[in-house]
């Protein structure tokens, strides 16, 4: 039984206390994961604190040289560190794969520090005074992330707070934490001095220990939206600046007059795709018109069907199981809720059993169709393979529909008329949207978020906003005056003048 350690100062430390680590593919214990103490936080935190000066002072390229190193060392190790997420999350081993090199780009994109620190020079601001602004890391910064994306997501995070120089602690989900350390652990191979990336398990001890440290300046969270609202509140009463990005209910809207085969196909992979545990996942689909409900309903039917459900290390496969037992659940009990409400369960995965792996948490597909807005299975995330099917009257309709729910994270639009495209990009209340891509996650020199209740705090992940969070901004007035000039006392307020 292997045991996952924390990284504290470049070291291997262990708790005294344990988690375990499941494969959610046969429901068997694989490992124990530490489970940090508030002294073993604390622990992490004087590390960092005892590295930033060193690495604040470290020239941006010579930071940016231990991040192209890194991404090399992330592509040679690819293999290793997909069967990690596919053994610990379940997903399947293509998926991985697509997320790794998603956290790659945010790599990519660090590597370019130098250029993205350089700030704004004016000369002869005023009389004899140059100005300028230069960007300043803040400390010790920290990032928490979740378990559905134990590769990715913090490298939305790290890569580019360190090439900031800044130092890190990562807290990853305890219940899939191998794949995560395995990459902090690249982190260290490619030069970066000790103690400037952390890496702590565990609990809601060692959140909370982050969340009141005074020393920790900035915290990053990826999550569900009730524990975003708190981590924001918390952290920003100790003074942090707080990046806290919550949940999603993502609407696909299907125009009469979209093609519909290539609709469904999208749809399959961003409904069903890793079990639909993603925060970019698209769980409604809203049709506009009956006929077009239909038609999208009998188009996705057989496409269900044949989707293939099994252990994620295997290839080939469209989905793996659900992450643990509890949260499979949690997904039957949605399921089971929609049908008392009235939608009508047109397909139904809960039954899925898969030979050889029948003690995994395996759901396969579900299809609602007649779903209104009052259900529950409408206005909650279900984070499971469930899509459902709402029918609305118009464009207009379906845009009510979607600006009037609390989450505002992702949506798209299917059609082929431009102006109809156009007026939805427009009008519509959310942060991330597509037309005719139905995953409209921004690439890497772009930002991430979401509006309304998905995202608690000023500023999206990753891209641009990344360097403005993880920075701080220092705006410097100079003047060198002769020898000879004389000054005398101004008791006037400043102005610049010609």
């Amino acid at each position: 039984m292997r045991t996952i350690a924390h990284l504290i100062n470049g070291e291997a430390v262990n708790s005294q206390r344990t988690l375990a680590v499941t494969n959610p593919s046969t429901g068997q214990v694989t490992g124990q994961v530490a489970d940090a103490s508030a002294a073993d936080v604390e622990r992490a935190i004087a590390a960092a604190k005892d590295a930033f000066p060193a690495w604040r002072d470290t020239p941006p390229a010579k930071r940016a040289q231990v991040m192209f190193r890194f991404k090399q060392l992330l592509e040679e190790h690819a293999e290793r560190i997909v069967q990690l997420v596919s053994e610990e999350h379940g997903k399947t081993v293509e998926d991985a794969l697509g997320e790794l090199k998603r956290g790659i780009e945010n790599v990519e994109y660090a590597c370019g520090v130098p250029e993205l620190l350089k700030g704004e020079y004016s000369h002869n601001a005023g009389s004899g005074i140059d100005a300028w602004s230069n960007f300043q890391p803040l400390g010790v910064v920290a990032g928490i992330t979740p378990f559905n994306f134990p590769a990715m997501v913090p490298l939305w995070m790290y890569p580019m707070a360190i090439a900031c120089g800044n130092t890190f602690i990562l807290k990853p989900s305890e219940k899939d934490p191998s794949a995560a350390l395995a990459v902090a652990e690249l982190l260290q191979e490619a030069g970066l001095p000790k103690g400037v990336m952390n890496v702590v398990h565990g609990g809601r001890e060692a959140v909370e220990t982050l969340l009141d440290a005074k020393e920790v300046k900035a915290i990053s969270f990826v999550g569900s939206t009730p524990i975003a609202e708190t981590i924001y509140q918390r952290g920003a009463s100790t003074g942090k600046r707080v990046q806290a990005l919550g949940g999603a209910k993502n609407h696909a809207v299907v125009l009469p007059d979209a093609d519909l085969e290539n609709a469904a196909n999208t749809l399959m992979g961003a409904a069903y795709g890793s079990c639909g545990e993603r925060c970019m996942a698209i769980s409604v689909a809203v049709c506009v018109g009956d006929e077009t409900a239909d038609r999208l309903v009998e188009t996705l039917l057989p496409k269900i069907a044949e989707l293939k459900v099994g252990p994620g290390t295997d290839k080939g496969l469209d989905m793996g199981p659900l992450v643990t037992a509890a949260h499979r659940d949690k997904v039957l009990g949605y399921i089971e809720e929609g049908v008392s409400a009235g939608a009508k369960l047109v397909a139904d995965g809960r039954d899925l059993s898969v030979a050889g792996h029948e003690e995994g948490f395996f759901v396969g597909g579900c299809l609602f169709d007649h779903v209104t807005r009052d259900m529950r299975i409408y206005q909650e995330e279900i984070f499971g393979p469930v899509l459902c099917i709402v029918r609305v009257g118009s464009l207009d309709d379906a845009m009510a529909l979607i600006n009037d729910h609390e989450y505002g994270n992702g949506t798209c639009l299917f059609t082929r008329d431009g102006e109809a495209a156009r007026r939805f990009t427009d009008g519509i209340e959310v942060g991330m949207v597509g037309v005719n891509v139905p995953l409209p996650v921004p690439v890497a020199y772009h930002s991430f978020g979401g509006w309304k209740r998905s995202l608690f705090g000023d500023l999206h992940a990753y891209g641009p906003d990344s360097v403005r969070f993880y920075t701080r901004r220092k705006a410097v007035s100079q003047r060198w005056p002769s020898v000879s000039e004389a000054t005398r006392a101004e008791f006037s307020f400043p102005a610049n003048q010609s």
